[in-house]
């Protein structure tokens, strides 16, 4: 009889669909950088929802899918609305009014909210590992924030319109998160964007008029947003959402800061000062911080069901009472 997967293989599993969403999110800053160039913040978002659409309904047709459970349609449908489809507009917007530093202030956020939201509505609780790794993480976001800022000043506009896109993003994911205990992570990742994209339809006419003025290589940051961190990373995010907690997925992402920094000192050559490699290290550390686990629940691991049934093993005339399953 085929055994089922330990919880250890669970946790690396979604620590590794975490792993490709985080590094595929990174990269996508560097394309948002030239395709907003050429394209509007509506067009910008539709185009990448609609390349994302294209590919994911190419797999689920090929994987035969079908439609998510009826149960699942609430939360895909909020998630689809909030996350594909607002986040993405009122970010691309955001940024353009806002510098770097206050922009990365603002949105990062979005996992603190994501993880009250969880804990509350979704009785996930705050466990102080959590709550203490998403404040280191959130002071180094902050360094490298600040770090980058330059000189630009920030409007009213651009902070409100960041901070909306963090509260779409907190809700979106702990929407997602009760749909994919009915849906697969592809049915809800790829009916999630389709809804976004359909929300972002009247931006169609400006998309058309961008893409015609647009240069190839903006058209092509565009589809590869949808390809790579639409399509591919939002699904291995689901992947992993459904596995752990909104909470622990959304701290994992504070690991996006110090990435951006690397991936912009080799694809555009721009060399970080120490206080931002500084910041991204201690966004790091608050990565580890936050997925790390109690000693004692990783030495009861280690120890094994076996040995931990050892005791009620030596006392055979006592008949065990049925124990409740750990949360």
């Amino acid at each position: 009889m085929k055994s089922l997967p330990s919880p250890r293989r669970t946790e690396l599993l979604a620590a590794g669909a975490a792993t490709v969403t985080v590094l595929l999110w990174a990269s996508a800053f560097v394309s948002i950088r030239s395709a907003g160039e050429a394209y509007a913040p509506g067009a910008l978002a539709l185009g990448r929802l609609l390349a994302g659409v294209l590919v994911l309904g190419v797999i689920c047709l090929i994987r035969r899918e079908g439609l998510p459970p009826r149960a699942a349609w609430p939360g895909i449908v909020v998630s689809g609305l909030l996350w594909f489809g607002l986040y993405m507009v009122v970010l691309n917007w955001g940024e353009q009014k806002v510098d770097a530093g206050t922009a990365a202030l603002v949105v990062n956020v979005g996992p603190l909210i994501m993880a009250l939201l969880a804990g509350w509505l979704l009785k996930e609780g705050l466990p102080p590992r959590l709550l203490a790794g998403m404040a280191v993480s959130f002071a180094g976001a902050a360094v490298v924030g600040l770090s980058m800022s330059g000189e630009g000043s920030a409007s009213v506009l651009g902070v409100l319109l960041c901070l909306l896109a963090a509260v779409a993003y907190a809700g979106g994911v702990v929407a997602q998160k009760p749909a994919l205990r009915y849906g697969s992570a592809l049915q809800v990742t790829t009916f999630g964007c389709a809804i976004g994209a359909v929300a972002c339809l009247p931006f169609a006419g400006q998309l058309v008029s961008d893409a015609a003025d647009a240069p190839l290589s903006a058209t092509l940051n565009m589809v590869y947003l949808g390809v790579f961190p639409t399509a591919l990373a939002f699904t291995t995010w689901a992947f992993a959402l459904a596995r752990t907690t909104a909470g622990k997925m959304g701290a994992t992402t504070y690991a996006v800061p110090a990435l951006v920094v690397l991936m912009s000192w080799v694809a555009l050559d721009e060399v970080p000062g120490w206080i931002t490699l500084v910041g991204g290290l201690v966004c790091l550390a608050g990565v580890a911080v936050s997925r790390s686990r109690p000693r004692t629940a990783a030495a009861a691991e280690e120890v094994g069901p076996a040995a931990a049934a050892g005791p009620v093993a030596a006392a055979p005339e006592t008949s065990p009472e049925p124990q409740r399953e750990q949360a």
